[in-house]
């Protein structure tokens, strides 16, 4: 695969998700939305097939395929997501709460997952980036304006140190 496969413009992305997903994220910041909508967001991605949900939510986001660590099925997340070159970077905020998200336990289990960017399916295999890893500051800058600085403040509100995940194709 070429990297021209995984820039923007081929995914689909753009600098900005559209008009109104941007201003629905600033009637909900910095705040995450609520559940049910975040819930109805995920099934319509999968549901469109990705043709609708990339941008809905005023942040681009992708859906991350895991495996759940203990039964073994088949788990589907909407995340937030930024890029960096190739690859995409998630973080494990779990809207700030004292608990890693289930999604990051399942990868930190099984490393390979799938990703959905739109309609467009890669495979990637994730790494774990801790706060005292050289990389993590430049990548945490990125994430939070990614989403609107919502990842300090999700940051503020525990004393977990959030982990960023890098996803290589």
């Amino acid at each position: 695969m070429t990297s021209s496969m995984f820039d923007d413009a081929a995914l689909g992305i753009g600098t900005s998700p559209p008009l109104v997903a941007r201003m629905l994220n600033k009637l909900t910041s910095p705040k995450s939305g609520p559940a049910l909508m975040l819930k109805a967001h995920r099934r319509l991605y999968m549901r469109t097939d990705g043709r609708i949900g990339p941008g809905m939510i005023g942040a681009w986001t992708l859906l991350l395929h895991t495996t759940g660590r203990r039964t073994g099925q088949p788990r589907i997340s909407a995340l937030v997501f930024a890029r960096d070159g190739a690859r995409f970077i998630l973080a494990a905020s779990n809207d700030g709460k004292d608990w890693a998200p289930a999604w990051f336990h399942n990868l930190r289990s099984n490393p390979a997952v799938e990703l959905q960017v739109g309609r467009h399916h890669l495979s990637g295999q994730a790494i774990i980036i801790e706060r005292s890893e050289p990389n993590y500051t430049r990548l945490w800058e990125l994430m939070n304006a990614t989403n609107h600085g919502r990842y300090n403040w999700y940051q503020s509100k525990t004393s977990r140190p959030i982990p960023l995940v890098v996803i290589t194709p």
